[in-house]
């Protein structure tokens, strides 16, 4: 039987060749033939680019400096390709080409790479080739990569009719997976990568034996190290080994780093092999780390980290259990944590196991159902994985043995962890979790700009002091009022209001997650006797109702229109760090104080010796880095909660976008957003005192997208919670928070939107 391989394989990068060498040889093994499609896809080796620009001057004159070198890793891509890939002799470069001179294979392999991603062809479009729409002959594909999230508009229709020309389909990521099934309406299974279909040995036979003959750290970066540079730093630190790094970005990730530029795949091996640790952002960097069983650390691109569930490293890591091994999160493994290789390895020939199976499958057109993946033995109960939880705190609160506690992770946020040794499995916490059993929808809310007619404690107030007529009318009911407050060490936590005189300290937006601690338990036990207020963020009302088993009647929820959470711990070192260069303690803080209105509002720090600090929220460090999200937790950036189907009874927030004819005489004291979203909200909306004046949903939308869909997650938040988990709070401040320099802000200020924007992505090129 002959197999041909339609790949990328030409272009001199290592994942290419490998991925390549490593179908072909996992073909062999499996008993066919394979030969190499030898198809030119205007893929450019030459040392030398076309100087378009600054940065191809730049890479240029590198490249001349550095000749000697780059010109033997050529010469070793080159003989690699010569040894390990074979290629049929002919070269095509076109698809006619093909259609008259089709090599005579019996079946067409389709993979592994971004061979189905149109964006990479010069055209933008999807290339027949690579789905070998010039043959009759059966097709398969193994892990071929749409490299994208979502196929172009108009290109459904041409990739269904490619698709349902192959008698068997797979993919290498889940998002591969969900198009497959999307656009051809067919199960395709998720496979390894290739170059996990060999093992260890077959690797290492193809290895080259470094220069470096001691111990080392081996860094291999594809893009700019970014979140990986702390770790880099804190490991040379901890080991004193010397730091080697592999050609990949053009400048030194580590001061003291000795470049290597001459490497070709069997070098790179080399260098995996004989590695004391890897650091690491390029996906087969991971892959050999694991295959050579190096301690490692990955950085995920700001994409991946953004869509874990779309991303190749998080679905390998994840199912070898090596989670913790990706940067910038949370739950990121100490620098010298050691890794459970026995484990790792178990899994690992599971998982190749069901991927050469499928693969065997295919090319002898075979059709066995696919097994299952072992399970791991649960030890604990199944909590929201650690990027969806919203610590919302409702599993701590209804367990029943008090087997669970809410502990901060690394970023500084409240995670519950479970003491096996307390634990009795009955299930309770699995089944509260608001993330683990999505609400059902709601309908669609009334919406108004509203505001409370008392002139003080609108002032008061953030917006339009909406909050506070719902309190007073629940403490004249005999009721009791929970919300968010700062404590004497200013931190944020829910506490319980009995009287009108205590509202003061439930004022205000506080850009930080509160603690709720044991608010679900007390207010239970409160319902019994008087009626509830809980004012929250629509996650922690949500995890209210599911706590309670339902929505008692008197109970009355007011969730806020949330653009996320900032850290907990971020903020309390932030207050910290502000006393020690203020040399004072902090006595109280205001988040939007209204000195200057409503639309210019102040963040206010005032100190016990009665010393104010005053400034426009968004000129501060906090503001600034809250405003882009830069610091909030993980579950933020793809919350559920981003909707106009709300949780609570109300929902509060500011009526930004108001035009200045609408409602000038109120705009300057501020205007809150009001939506009522429950009969029972109704009902206590029509007794309320307040002005008011009604808009339509897409007005409320408008000026607060947060009613439509989550905030983007910033690029550098990785970097920022890596540099936060292991260097000093003073130097993260000064890299990550300070305020551009005057003269920056001041041309900042004479910018259009469109101009800054402009300039942005001049300076990422």
């Amino acid at each position: 039987m002959k197999t041909g391989l339609v790949t990328f394989y030409h272009i001199h990068h290592y994942g290419a060749f490998l991925q390549a060498a490593a179908t072909q040889r996992a073909v062999e093994q499996l008993g066919s033939e394979c030969e190499i499609l030898n198809y030119y896809v205007n893929q450019d080796n030459a040392l030398f680019r076309r100087i378009e620009g600054l940065s191809a001057l730049a890479a240029d004159t590198h490249t001349a400096l550095h000749y000697r070198d780059l010109k033997t890793r050529y010469e070793r891509f080159e003989q690699f390709a010569r040894r390990n890939l074979h290629m049929t002799p002919h070269r095509y470069e076109t698809i006619e080409e093909l259609h008259r001179n089709c090599p005579p294979y019996d079946v067409y392999l389709s993979g592994s790479d971004q061979i189905w991603n149109p964006k990479i062809f010069p055209d933008r479009r999807f290339d027949p080739v690579f789905f070998s729409d010039f043959t009759n002959r059966r097709k398969i594909a193994y892990a071929p990569s749409f490299g994208v999230p979502r196929i172009p508009d108009g290109m459904e229709t041409e990739l269904r009719r490619y698709l349902n020309g192959f008698s068997h389909l797979s993919a290498r990521e889940a998002r591969g997976q969900q198009i497959i099934r999307e656009i051809a309406g067919r199960e395709a299974p998720v496979v390894l990568d290739p170059t996990l279909l060999l093992r260890q040995e077959d690797w290492a036979g193809l290895a080259a034996e470094p220069a470096e003959k001691g111990e080392y750290i081996l860094c291999y970066c594809i893009s700019s190290p970014g979140a990986l540079e702390p770790y880099i730093r804190r490991l040379q630190e901890e080991t004193g080994l010397p730091v080697v790094q592999l050609c990949g970005i053009r400048r030194k990730v580590h001061p003291k780093a000795q470049c290597v530029l001459d490497a070709g795949p069997a070098e790179f091996l080399g260098w995996f092999k004989n590695a004391a640790y890897v650091c690491t952002n390029s996906f087969h960097g991971t892959v050999f780390s694991v295959q050579f069983q190096k301690p490692f650390f990955t950085a995920a691109s700001p994409s991946e980290m953004a869509a874990p569930e779309q991303s190749r490293i998080y679905s390998l890591l994840g199912r070898l259990g090596l989670e913790t091994r990706i940067i910038g999160k949370g739950d990121t493994a100490g620098v010298l944590d050691k890794i459970d290789w026995p484990d790792v390895t178990a899994r690992l020939e599971a998982e190749r196991r069901i991927s050469l199976t499928y693969l065997e499958d295919a090319l002898y057109n075979r059709f066995t159902a696919q097994p299952p993946v072992p399970q791991q033995e649960e030890t604990l109960p199944r909590l929201a994985d650690h990027i969806s939880c919203t610590g919302c705190g409702a599993c701590r609160s209804i367990c029943p043995k008090g087997a669970i506690s809410m502990v901060p992770d690394k970023e500084g946020f409240l995670y519950p962890q479970v003491n096996p040794e307390l634990c009795v499995h009955c299930g309770r916490c699995t089944a509260v979790c608001p993330v683990l059993s999505p609400r059902e929808s709601c309908p669609l809310p009334a919406v108004f700009a509203a505001w409370n007619k008392d002139a003080a404690i609108r002032k008061d107030s953030t917006s339009g002091g909406l909050f506070s007529l719902l309190a007073e009318d629940t403490l004249e009911s005999g009721g009791v009022v929970f919300g968010a407050a700062l404590d004497s060490r200013k931190r944020v936590r829910h506490i319980a209001c009995f009287s009108k005189e205590e509202l003061r300290h439930l004022r205000g937006a506080k850009y930080v997650q509160s603690d709720l601690g044991d608010t679900y338990r007390e207010i239970r036990e409160l319902l019994w006797v008087r009626p509830v207020l809980f004012s929250g963020t629509p996650c922690q009302v949500d995890g209210l109702y599911r706590f309670l088993g339902g929505q008692p009647e008197n109970l009355t929820t007011c969730d806020l229109v949330c653009q996320g959470v900032p850290s907990p711990g971020v903020w309390a070192d932030m207050v910290h760090s502000v006393e020690q260069q203020k040399k004072k303690t902090v006595q109280t803080i205001r988040f939007r104080n209204k000195v200057t209105g409503w639309k210019n509002s102040h963040l206010t720090v005032v100190y016990q010796d009665g010393s104010v600090d005053s400034s426009p929220l968004f000129q501060t460090e906090w503001g600034r880095a809250f405003g882009r999200a830069l610091f909030l937790r993980q579950c933020c950036y793809r919350c559920p909660y981003t909707a106009m189907a709300r949780v609570g009874d109300f929902t509060l927030g500011d009526f930004w976008g108001l035009r200045p004819d609408e409602l000038p005489d109120q705009q300057e004291q501020g205007v809150s957003l009001l939506m009522v979203n429950t009969p029972h909200g109704s009902h206590m909306f029509d007794r309320l005192p307040l002005g008011r004046q009604t808009f339509s949903a897409e007005r409320a939308i408008a000026g607060n997208p947060r009613l439509a869909s989550p905030i983007a997650q910033p690029a550098d938040r990785a970097a920022f919670f890596s540099a936060y988990a292991l260097e000093p709070f003073e130097e993260v401040r000064k890299k990550f928070l300070r305020l551009p320099s005057l003269p920056v802000r001041a041309v900042s200020g004479l910018l259009s939107p469109e101009a800054k924007a402009r300039l942005k992505k001049k300076l990422k090129k």
